[in-house]
């Protein structure tokens, strides 16, 4: 019973993080980490589905802006799967794309916010997010 508590516990406080720039990716490391949660890194968009799934996270956060994975796919295949498309979904772009954010938005994102927001803000956000999820 207390291994059943145990992985319930790391799943509520697991974060898939799905950010190819190690700039962001150490953001949110030294952002999480010392606070209890745990990380999985998705570098590509196939990885994010696919780690979703075997992880069932608290939050996945996305990179919409990302060169190397595509969001805007790997947010289609969270929001178009029974299973995962209740994990809440954290993303941020560049303020200046309105187009990304409003399709963002029509795919399912929980919440986006400008890079510069997540930057000074990320632990605030991922807890506002699992706040509002009862997670």
């Amino acid at each position: 019973m207390n291994q059943i508590n145990q992985t319930n516990e790391t799943n509520q406080r697991t974060v898939l993080v799905a950010v190819s720039d190690v700039f962001f990716y150490t953001k949110v490391r030294d952002a999480l980490l010392p606070h209890g949660y745990r990380l999985e890194r998705a570098r590509t968009q196939e990885e994010v589905p696919q780690k979703a799934g075997a992880l069932h996270p608290a939050a996945i956060i996305l990179n919409m802006n990302d060169e190397s994975l595509d969001a805007f796919r790997a947010l289609e295949q969270i929001k178009g799967d029974a299973s995962l498309k209740t994990i809440p979904v954290l993303a941020f772009a560049n303020h200046e794309e309105v187009e990304t954010w409003k399709r963002a938005k029509e795919l399912g994102v929980t919440k986006i916010v400008s890079r510069n927001e997540f930057s000074s803000r990320t632990r605030e956000l991922v807890e506002e997010l699992l706040k509002g999820y009862g997670r």
